[in-house]
């Protein structure tokens, strides 16, 4: 009795990813092939950055982009509280918060209706989503078409926030879990829109490490020994391998411009993680606007 309730439960798991798969791959040929464009008009009364006053060029321009929970526009919970804490810590900074790195077409994932009733009855299936989200973000067969939808996302909120292209305003993508393979694989799309100094900030960073980053200038590493999903994707993705010295990730570890920070023992998830408010928070904020501060003078890149 037992094994058939398994073998149910497994093969009710299996067809979820089955039409999850398939669905993701729908959106991104939605937009690949031209039927729909990226929404770029967000909920009334929602600003497109927050701190920094657009009369004048901040610092930095600082995007986040969330772990897999995030499905609205909207800040979820915990990537709302380390928003907050970096918006206190460092008003010099113009912050957006509301780029959906899992939807190639920015489609808010809790607003579309069929969502709406699986998120009361089946809220698993939205993590589920997303994270098949991130699995065609790094398959070397969607990559591109990927990539060019995120970076394309991000250029376009950025410049609704006020940036000027070829300004020398720093953008920082900060990213947390899975957002640091859209992150990564933004970086040429945000270049070529808006040639901007780009440095990339990871939180437990999950990513493939394939994707090119010849124009970002430093990539700093948040990372802790208890981060079990953190190191998994250096095992199970080979461009993370030393060995593999051409991927993206190990020409960028040669050049430089990664650098490792450990918050140990932060976990991934949980009241122990990076961004809980009762463990890791402000010791994550304060690595966070310390980093940003320390490779940011006068609002260009530090020399070097």
């Amino acid at each position: 009795m037992i094994q058939a309730w398994l073998l149910l439960v497994l093969a009710g798991i299996g067809g979820v990813l089955l039409v999850e798969g398939l669905l993701a791959r729908y959106e991104l040929l939605a937009y690949a092939a031209g039927w729909r464009s990226p929404a770029t008009v967000l909920p009334d009364g929602m600003p497109y950055a927050r701190g920094a006053e657009a009369d004048r060029p901040p610092d930095a321009y600082l995007v986040y982009l969330d772990g897999i929970g995030k499905r609205r526009f909207r800040d979820t919970r915990d990537g709302g509280r380390l928003v907050q804490a970096v918006l206190a810590g460092a008003p010099e900074l113009r912050v957006l918060g509301q780029v959906l790195p899992y939807s190639p077409l920015a489609d808010p994932l809790a607003d579309r209706r069929i969502w709406a009733w699986l998120r009361r009855r089946a809220g698993l299936v939205l993590f589920l989503h997303n994270v098949m989200q991130i699995f065609i973000a790094a398959d070397r067969r969607y990559r591109p078409h990927y990539n060019r939808a995120v970076g394309s996302q991000i250029a376009e909120h950025l410049l609704l926030a006020g940036y000027r292209p070829d300004s020398g305003v720093p953008v920082v993508l900060l990213s947390y879990s899975g957002g640091a393979q859209l992150a990564t694989g933004a970086v040429d799309g945000l270049w070529t829109r808006l040639r901007c100094p780009l440095h990339l900030i990871s939180i437990g960073g999950f990513h493939n490490g394939a994707n090119d980053l010849s124009h970002a200038r430093r990539l700093d590493v948040i990372t802790s020994s208890a981060d079990w999903i953190e190191h998994l994707g250096g095992r199970i993705f080979p461009p993370r391998w030393p060995l593999l010295r051409a991927s993206g990730w190990n020409r960028a570890v040669r050049a430089g411009k990664v650098a490792v920070h450990r918050l140990d023992p932060a976990t991934h998830v949980g009241p122990r993680s990076y961004i809980s408010p009762e463990a890791f928070l402000p010791r994550t904020t304060g690595t966070v606007i310390a980093l940003i501060r320390e490779n940011v003078s006068d609002g260009r890149f530090a020399a070097g």
